[in-house]
């Protein structure tokens, strides 16, 4: 079975990146799994904090979820053009302290997709995310890409993709990326 864990970039309880997370968790091929995770209880990175505290709980827990997954797939908004402050403020937590950051990170596929209620999806917060996961060490899957524009009109009372097209190119980007997290 292929663990990827997958984590909305979005506190907001009507998130249109938390919905495509949930509808991800729905489609993942057979013999893969999709779990998710939340930035909710993360605080701000400070290293004063972390040197007089250390590592908070919510980080701690969501290092060890990614450490377990085969992979992970980071669901963001864009906000101004660019990856979300809280999205990012959790990834640099998760890279505390540095010696740990390998065992989190290094080698392990990693793969970006969105919802913006824009007409070019997340485009730039997408390729905002690749030097990052670059520097991280990550594996990144570059094969496929998927960005739902107009994310405000697409999903149907029930959840799913009011577009069909839609919907079976994410249940493609899913299959092509639990493909590549299963090579380890």
């Amino acid at each position: 079975m292929v663990e990827i864990l997958g984590i909305s970039g979005s506190l907001r309880k009507e998130s249109l990146n938390t919905r495509l997370l949930h509808l991800a968790a729905e489609l993942m091929p057979e013999g893969s799994r999709l779990t998710t995770a939340t930035l909710h209880g993360i605080p701000l990175y400070d290293g004063d904090v972390e040197e007089a505290d250390g590592i908070p709980a919510a980080v701690e827990a969501l290092k060890d979820a990614i450490r377990k997954a085969d992979g992970v797939l980071l669901v963001t908004p864009e906000y101004n053009n660019g990856i979300p402050g809280v999205f990012k403020n959790a990834v640099d937590w998760v890279s505390r302290p540095p010696k740990d950051s390998a065992g989190v990170f290094r080698g392990r596929p990693f793969a970006v997709i969105g919802a913006s209620p824009g007409g070019f999806g997340t485009l730039l917060s997408q390729n905002a995310w690749l030097p990052v996961l670059r520097t991280l060490e990550t594996r990144f899957w570059s094969e496929g890409r998927f960005l739902l524009s107009r994310a405000h009109l697409a999903f149907t009372p029930e959840g799913g993709l009011a577009d069909g097209k839609q919907q079976e190119m994410l249940r493609g980007f899913l299959a092509g990326f639990a493909k590549f997290a299963g090579k380890g």
